[in-house]
C-alpha cells in the first residue's frame, strides 16, 4: 500500500484543479502533504486501493465530492475566538445598526456565519445578541459550512468541558445545560440558528444580511477565488452592514466595494450604499 501514500506530481495536479474547481480551495505546493496526509486517510475508509480509482470515484458523484471536500477541509475554532472582534461588534457595529433600523421601525438583525465549522462562532454571536440588543429587537443567524460533519456537531450543539474555555460563567450557565460529559447549548440558543451546507465558491442562496463573518476561510483561497467570494457576501448584505474576516485577513488590493473601518478594537468592513 506504499503507493497511496503520496501522490505523483501528475496526480496531485489533477486532485489540486478538482478541489479548485469544486470549491475555490486552493493547494500549492506548500500544502500539498496536508492533501496527501488525507487523502490517505479517503482511502482507507473508502477501501479504494489507487488515488486514480478514488479521484475517478469522487468526480462521478455529487455525493462523494461533497464528504472528499468535508475531509480536506481545515476546522479550526473556538468559543469568543479573537474577542477584539466581539467587543467592537458589542460596542460599534449593534449600536450603528440599531441607530439605522430604529427610525425605519425596522427592529430585526439577521446574520450570517460563514464557515461556521462546529459551531462555536454562531453561539457565540448568538450569545452576545441575546445579552446587548435591546429587548424589542429580534435577531435570525444563518450558519454555513463545507463540511457535513460539522454542521452535525453544530446543529447538536454539545461540547465537552474542554471545548467552553473562554465562555464567560454567567453566559455558561444561562445558555448551557451541563451534566458529567459536557455542555449542551440550550434549545432556547439553537432556536435562533439555522444551521445549512454551502459551497462559498457559489452566490449565496440568503440575502438581507446586516452582519457576516466569516473568519479564516479567505486564506484557503487564491485571489481569484477570494474576489468571488467577496462579491458573494456583498450581493446577500443589505445596504448598510458590516463584514468581519479573520485577523491575519486583508481585502487590501481586491476589486470590492467595501470600505475599510478601523475601530478601537478591532478592523472591518461596510457596506455602505
Amino acid at each position: 500500500m506504499a503507493d497511496i501514500l503520496f501522490l505523483s506530481d501528475s496526480e496531485f495536479e489533477a486532485y489540486r484543479k478538482l478541489i479548485y474547481t469544486e470549491s475555490g480551495i486552493h493547494f500549492t505546493q506548500t500544502n500539498r502533504s496536508i492533501l496527501e496526509g488525507r487523502l490517505k486517510e479517503c482511502l482507507r475508509q473508502s477501501g479504494m486501493q489507487t488515488v486514480k480509482d478514488y479521484l475517478d470515484k469522487i468526480s462521478g458523484n455529487k455525493d462523494e465530492m461533497k464528504m472528499f471536500l468535508d475531509a480536506i477541509t481545515t476546522n479550526l475554532t473556538r468559543f469568543f475566538r479573537n474577542q477584539p472582534h466581539f467587543d467592537a461588534m458589542e460596542y460599534f457595529v449593534l449600536p450603528e445598526i440599531i441607530a439605522l433600523k430604529k427610525p425605519a421601525g425596522d427592529f430585526s438583525v439577521r446574520i450570517w456565519s460563514a464557515g461556521c465549522s462546529t459551531g462555536e462562532e454562531p453561539y457565540t454571536i448568538a450569545m452576545l445578541l441575546s445579552e446587548k440588543l435591546p429587548i424589542n429587537f429580534k435577531f435570525e443567524i444563518v450558519a454555513s459550512d463545507l463540511s457535513l460533519k460539522c454542521l452535525i456537531t453544530a446543529k447538536e450543539g454539545f461540547y465537552d468541558k474542554t471545548r467552553v474555555v473562554g465562555i464567560p460563567d454567567s453566559y455558561l450557565k444561562k445558555y448551557f445545560d451541563q451534566n458529567e460529559s459536557g455542555y449542551r447549548v440550550k434549545d432556547v440558543l439553537k432556536a435562533r440558528i439555522r444551521f445549512d451546507y454551502h459551497n462559498l465558491k457559489n452566490a449565496s442562496p440568503w440575502k438581507n444580511f446586516d452582519i457576516v463573518f466569516c473568519r479564516n476561510v479567505l486564506i484557503y483561497f487564491d485571489e481569484a477565488a477570494q474576489t468571488a467570494v467577496v462579491n458573494h457576501f456583498w450581493d446577500s448584505m443589505t445596504a448598510k452592514s458590516f463584514l468581519y474576516i479573520g485577523h491575519s485577513e486583508s481585502l487590501f488590493g481586491m476589486n470590492t466595494k467595501f470600505e475599510f473601518v478601523k475601530t478601537k478594537w478591532t478592523t472591518l468592513y461596510k457596506k455602505w450604499l
